[in-house]
């Protein structure tokens, strides 16, 4: 990995932990805690690709092993991460924008019941069988929920950040075009808008009207 997508990944990495550990893990919802580190993960995974977003949910999960209040084995999330990462990547957009919601959003759904899933399984390779103790549906559910909810406000910010950072010719053509792209693929999910469209055509009309009167203005000078 290049040295800045090393970077941008630990400080999204960190940050992400930390809230989850500071803010959302204390806030006692029922069921699962809200997988902000995963939502990195997977923001990350749909710009780096497959190796890099195996990479980066390793790393990942390796800290969140490490981190307190950490009561598992070390590599347990990390090997988690990493396959999640590597399968997120695989779903990478082609062009690097996302149109749709609807894919974003399986993936999102897909990762969290099949992160907890692993997790589980693995825990019981291990001898740990709190997942049974706690109920696996109810812990499938919110998960798959709570990650929900939280994708839009993440997901697409991370994207955008990652391709900045990664000097893509996509971001460099205008950041803020390009984060109307990511976030109008989220929040017109079902009503089959296309926002960034729609406001990139508003210039160019706008543009023409603008040339056309300067041009009649002109004529009327000369005259």
């Amino acid at each position: 990995m290049r040295v800045n997508r090393i970077l941008l990944s630990a400080a999204l990495v960190v940050v992400a932990l930390v809230v989850q550990v500071s803010v959302l893990a204390r806030l006692h919802l029922p069921g699962a805690v809200p997988d902000l580190l995963l939502l990195t993960v997977l923001g990350l995974a749909m710009v780096y690709g497959h190796v890099g977003g195996a990479l980066v949910g390793f790393g990942a999960g390796l800290l969140a092993d490490l981190a307190p209040p950490a009561d598992h084995a070390a590599g347990r999330y990390a090997l988690v991460l990493c396959v999640i990462g590597y399968l997120a990547g695989l779903v990478k957009p082609e062009n690097g924008r996302l149109k749709s919601a609807t894919g974003p959003m399986l993936v999102v759904v897909a990762a969290a019941v099949g992160s907890t899933l692993l997790y589980a399984g693995v825990g019981a390779l291990v001898g740990d069988t709190a997942a049974r103790h706690v109920g696996l549906p109810g812990l499938l559910f919110s998960a798959a929920l709570y990650d929900l909810l939280l994708a839009p406000f993440v997901v697409p910010g991370i994207m955008a950040l990652a391709r900045r950072a990664d000097n893509d010719p996509l971001a460099e053509a205008g950041s803020s075009a390009g984060a109307t792209d990511i976030s109008s693929g989220w929040l017109s999910a079902g009503t089959g808008l296309r926002i960034g469209g729609q406001r990139n055509g508003l210039r160019v009309k706008a543009a023409r009207a603008r040339t056309a009167r300067a041009g009649r203005i002109k004529g009327v000078k000369r005259l």
